[in-house]
């Protein structure tokens, strides 16, 4: 009698921690939403809104739009519906991208495709979400123009603080009349870890392009493995940015044209002065300022921009180097170029259409570069003895030269 006594209440404590872990589900699931999305409004290059949402201890519904933050070429909206469990939320919905300042919806209106279908989980005790999107295959028509893309698959995984994204992207090919260009399969893997509201991050992107082909009557070039690395990084005191290329092999005719790698990275960019600008530029979207033309545009951020410039900025050029059994050329190339920031006041955005403004950045210019094993023709085009082998290239003052000559006219 004892244990049947004992029965009932138990149950009742079960169904109450039941209803509490339903309603902790939920309240962390709404919480690490608008965490979420916050942070992602913070990087300074979106405008994130939610609209009709409704929150429940089972279910909760909403939209997710992401903008541009000026403008209105494009609009990015997610629906979901999240199913909660003690344990894990589950969610699904579609991906609707709209166009242009009627909001067209590119699938259905502009093509007869249905929207893609995303679906993830959350997992409510360690905060990680992992989730999955399908692109169909689509066909467009336009005249002798023709675009297909056989489809692909997204996967983003993550926390807040660190997301990783990874694309598969199958082939996807373009024909104008006779010419056509073909690319893919890709593969991109990206990288993002921010502090919060976004005020240092690290972002890192690979991609990579098995097979790409170009097609016209006269012309066939056929290019493979093509990687592009690129990785940027906002600390308390610089926003610095590398770049990564693997050209991989391009072949035309039965033969390799071209193999090369590139190396790039530009540093110095005053992290507050960016943050400062991004801020302002938050302020204008805010206040409705959508219209601004370019001119008006740059006026409002400009005194933030150049402060960006004051700790003279570098541009290294880390390697070049490309090969061409073919032509029988190759070039290897490094240096530097600094930009000097000091008296900007003296410098303006809004003028850089004006000859003499752009005289006064060009004079801002200083760096060399060097490239090794110079080839024959090169130091001929150049007006170079054909002997040289070494170019020393000279900038001071936004002025060229070139194995201590001024650089000559290259084009008449």
């Amino acid at each position: 009698m004892r244990k049947e006594r004992l029965i009932v209440p138990l149950l009742v404590l079960l169904l109450l921690a039941w209803l509490a872990g339903q309603a902790i589900s939920s309240y962390f699931f709404e919480r690490e939403m608008v965490r979420t999305l916050d942070d992602l409004e913070a990087r300074g290059e979106l405008v994130v809104t939610r609209s009709e949402v409704e929150q429940g201890w089972w279910s909760s519904t909403g939209r997710i739009h992401l903008a541009p933050l000026l403008g209105d070429v494009w609009q990015l909206e997610f629906t979901y519906r999240a199913r909660h469990g003690v344990l894990n939320t589950h969610l699904n919905g579609e991906a609707m991208l709209r166009h242009g300042p009627d909001a067209a919806q590119l699938f259905g209106d502009l093509m007869a495709s249905s929207p893609p279908l995303w679906q993830a989980s959350y997992h409510t005790l360690t905060g990680t979400l992992e989730g999955g999107l399908r692109l169909s295959p689509l066909r467009i028509t336009q005249q002798d123009r023709e675009l297909v893309f056989d489809g692909g698959r997204l996967h983003v995984s993550g926390e807040q603080g660190d997301w990783r994204l990874r694309a598969h992207l199958d082939a996807w090919r373009l024909t104008d009349g006779v010419a056509s260009l073909s690319i893919g399969p890709s593969t991109l893997n990206s990288h993002y870890a921010y502090t919060e509201d976004a005020h240092a991050f690290t972002q890192e992107d690979r991609l990579q392009v098995e097979s790409m082909a170009w097609r016209q009557p006269e012309l066939s070039l056929d290019a493979s493995n093509l990687r592009v690395t690129n990785r940027t990084a906002l600390d308390e005191r610089e926003l610095r940015m590398q770049l990564d290329i693997d050209l991989g092999e391009v072949q035309t005719a039965g033969q390799v044209l071209l193999t090369g790698e590139l190396a790039l990275e530009l540093s110095r960019l005053n992290a507050d002065a960016l943050r400062a600008s991004m801020s302002r530029l938050r302020e204008l979207a805010a206040s409705g300022h959508h219209q601004l033309d370019r001119r008006e545009l740059l006026a409002q951020l400009e005194p933030h921009m150049l402060q960006v410039l004051q700790d003279s900025p570098r541009l290294d050029l880390l390697n070049l180097q490309l090969d061409s059994p073919m032509m029988g050329l190759s070039a290897h190339v490094d240096g530097s170029l600094f930009f000097d920031g000091r008296r900007l006041d003296e410098l303006r955005l809004v003028d850089i259409d004006d000859p003499d403004m752009r005289e006064r950045w060009r004079r801002r210019l200083d760096g060399d570069f060097t490239w090794y094993d110079l080839p024959t023709v090169a130091a001929l085009w150049l007006g170079l003895p054909l002997d040289t082998r070494t170019l020393e290239v000279d900038v001071g003052r936004g002025q060229v030269r070139v194995n201590s000559r001024s650089l000559p006219q290259l084009w008449r």
